[in-house]
């Protein structure tokens, strides 16, 4: 009768990291083993390994890596400047009580001026309107009518019989002054006509520069 002999596999040997033949995959069987091996860090062995093969040494994580470094400005340079100091303050602020000396009484003598021309604008585009008015109804807006009546047809006699008024496309204006302009037809001056003025700055009659009246 014929003997069998039972089956025996062979012992394969345990992989390791660097086997299979396979330089990469050894590489990356070793450099595995440090990290998935459950060490995390290399053995003092791989250590010396890995500088025979001119890799690097693992770096190792520390605390003040992670910290935030704040750089100091380098030594010998000065930090920039800010502000100015109390002698500038005081220079600028005399230089500009200084120019508001010299500037000021020109700007308010013009600024007078101005007001004395813009009433005399005001005053002829009155007279423009009222010169109109006439030539639809036959004369001038009465005294007690006044210069409203350019604006909305009188109700008071003599009542206009062919207004075609606005004959303003505003309302009608105060003088520079915030005051009415002063309306009288027929007019002491112009006993045909009417008298139309501004008594200037000081609301009274006469005077001189910018209280002088402004008579159209």
């Amino acid at each position: 009768m014929m003997r069998i002999r039972p089956f025996h596999p062979p012992t394969l040997p345990e992989p390791t990291c660097g086997t299979f033949g396979n330089p990469g995959l050894a590489e990356w069987l070793k450099d595995g083993c440090g990290t998935l091996g459950g060490t995390g860090k290399d053995t003092p062995s791989e250590k010396v390994e890995r500088g025979a093969r001119g890799a690097p040494p693992e770096k190792e994580n520390t605390a003040s890596s992670t910290k935030s470094r704040h750089r100091s400005n380098p030594r010998g340079t000065k930090s920039p400047r800010k502000g100015f100091t109390l002698l500038e303050l005081i220079v600028v602020i005399i230089v500009l009580g200084l120019l508001a000396g010299l500037v000021a009484p020109q700007i308010f003598g013009r600024l007078s001026e101005a007001k004395g021309t813009t009433a005399k604008t005001q005053i002829e585009l009155l007279g423009t309107a009222l010169d109109n008015y006439r030539l639809d109804n036959g004369g001038y807006p009465t005294t007690e009518q006044g210069l409203q009546a350019l604006r909305e047809k009188p109700t008071r006699a003599p009542e206009p019989l062919n207004w075609r008024g606005p004959y303003l496309r505003k309302d009608v204006p105060a003088d520079p002054w915030g005051r009415p302009y002063l309306y009288k037809s027929p007019g002491e001056r112009n006993t045909s006509g009417y008298d139309l003025s501004s008594l200037g700055r000081d609301g009274k009659p006469g005077g001189s520069g910018e209280d002088a009246d402004v008579i159209g």
